[in-house]
C-alpha cells in the first residue's frame, strides 16, 4: 500500500517547560528584593555604588572618578564651614514676562519638586575662615538655565559684595538662557556682567568654578569673566553643543573637545580641582587675596597721606621742627595788649 506523500502528518505535542508551571510563581518571589535609591550605577564606568558610600564621597565614584551632578544644598554643605550660609534673596522669583502657555505650571511643579525657588541659591558664608559671597546653580531646576530671576539674584549679589568688599565665588551649572523667558533672559548676560565690571573695579576676588554642564550665554558671560577660573574634572563647558558645531562646519570635533581638560590645555580654564580639594583651594586663594587686599590698602592709605601732605609742606615742617625742640602746643599763645603796654611802657623809662 504506498502512502501519499502529501497527506499531513500527525505528531504528538506538548507544551515544554524549561520550569514547572508551579515553580514560576516561586521564582519571581526569590529576586532580591533591592529599595530604590540605596544603589547608585556610575554613568561612566557602570558600576554600582552604594548611594551612602558616594555621598560620603562628596559624590564621586570611587572606581572611575566621575563627578555626580551636585545640588546647591550640597554644594554649601561640601564648601562651607559647617555648611552654614546666610542666603539673600530667597524669596526672588521669576514670572511669565512673554506670557509663555503652560510655563507657570511647569515653573510651580519644579519649584515643588525641587524645594528651590528659582536655579541659584546666592548667600554669605565662610570658607576656612575666610568671609566671601557664593552663589550656587542648580542643576535640577530647569536645568540651571538662566532666567530673569537668576540674573537679579546674581547682580544683587555682586553690588552686595561691592559694598562690603567680599571676594565673590559662583558655581556654575546651566545649560544656557531659558528660552521661556525670551529675550529678558538674554539681558541677564548684559546686566551680571555690568555687575561683575563693578566688582572688579574695586580691585575684588571673582573665582568662578565651572561644573558639568556650563553651556550656552552662562558661558558666553559671567562664567568666563571670573579672575580665577577653577573647573571639576571631565565637566562639559562650551557655547553651542558639540553636535551643532559639527554639523555646522561639516568636521569632525577632536576627542575631549569641551571638557574641562580640553579648555585647561588651551588656556580658557586656570585650573582642575577635583571636588574633595575644592574647599581647600578655595580658601588658599582666599587667604592669599586677603594679604595681598591688605597690602594694597595700606600702600594706598600711606600714598593719600603723603599726597596730603604734599599739599601742606610748611605746616608738616613747622610741626615737625617744633616736636624735636620739645615745644609741641596745639595753639600757640597770642599776646595780650598788657604785655604789650608794658614793653611800651618800659622802653620809654629808659
Amino acid at each position: 500500500m504506498k502512502m501519499n506523500p502529501f497527506k499531513a502528518k500527525q505528531y504528538a505535542t506538548s507544551k515544554v517547560y524549561h520550569t514547572r508551571p508551579q515553580e514560576i510563581g516561586q521564582q519571581e518571589e526569590e529576586r532580591p528584593n533591592i529599595p530604590e535609591g540605596i544603589m547608585t550605577k556610575c554613568p561612566k564606568c557602570g558600576k554600582a555604588i552604594y548611594t551612602k558610600l558616594l555621598l560620603a564621597n562628596l559624590k564621586c565614584c570611587n572606581e572611575c572618578g566621575h563627578h555626580f551632578k551636585a545640588s546647591a544644598k550640597e554644594r554649601f554643605g561640601m564648601l562651607l564651614d559647617d555648611g552654614e550660609l546666610f542666603e539673600y534673596d530667597a524669596t526672588c522669583t521669576t514670572v511669565n514676562p512673554l506670557n509663555f502657555p503652560g510655563y507657570e505650571e511647569k515653573l510651580a511643579k519644579t519649584q515643588a519638586k525641587t524645594g528651590l525657588v528659582d536655579g541659584i541659591v546666592t548667600g554669605k558664608g565662610k570658607i576656612e575662615g575666610q568671609p566671601a559671597m557664593v552663589g550656587v546653580m542648580d542643576p535640577a531646576f530647569f536645568m540651571g538655565s538662566m532666567g530673569t530671576a537668576i540674573g537679579e539674584k546674581l547682580t544683587r549679589m555682586f553690588e552686595r559684595a561691592t559694598k562690603e568688599g567680599l571676594p565673590v565665588i559662583v558655581f556654575t551649572a546651566s545649560g544656557g538662557a531659558r528660552m521661556q523667558e525670551g529675550i529678558f533672559s538674554l539681558m541677564q548676560m548684559a546686566k551680571v556682567s555690568a555687575a561683575v565690571a563693578k566688582h572688579s573695579e574695586a580691585g575684588l576676588l571673582y573665582i568662578t568654578v565651572l561644573t558639568d554642564p556650563t553651556t550656552g550665554g552662562v558661558t558666553a558671560s559671567f562664567a568666563m569673566l571670573g579672575d580665577i577660573i577653577l573647573a571639576e574634572p571631565g565637566a562639559l563647558i562650551g557655547f553651542a553643543g558639540p553636535r551643532v558645531i559639527e554639523q555646522t562646519i561639516g568636521q569632525k570635533l577632536p576627542e575631549g573637545f569641551q571638557r574641562a581638560e580640553f579648555l585647561l590645555e588651551h588656556g580658557f580654564a586656570d585650573q582642575i580641582v577635583p571636588r574633595d580639594q575644592l574647599k581647600q583651594t578655595l580658601g588658599t586663594i582666599l587667604k592669599l587675596h586677603q594679604t595681598a587686599g591688605g597690602k594694597k590698602l595700606q600702600e594706598e592709605e600711606e600714598k593719600s597721606f603723603q599726597k596730603e601732605e604734599a599739599k601742606s609742606p610748611k605746616r608738616g615742617e613747622a610741626e615737625s621742627f617744633q616736636m624735636e625742640e620739645g615745644k609741641y602746643s596745639e595753639k600757640p599763645k597770642e599776646k595780650s595788649s598788657r604785655d604789650m603796654e608794658g614793653k611800651s611802657s618800659e622802653k620809654k623809662v629808659n
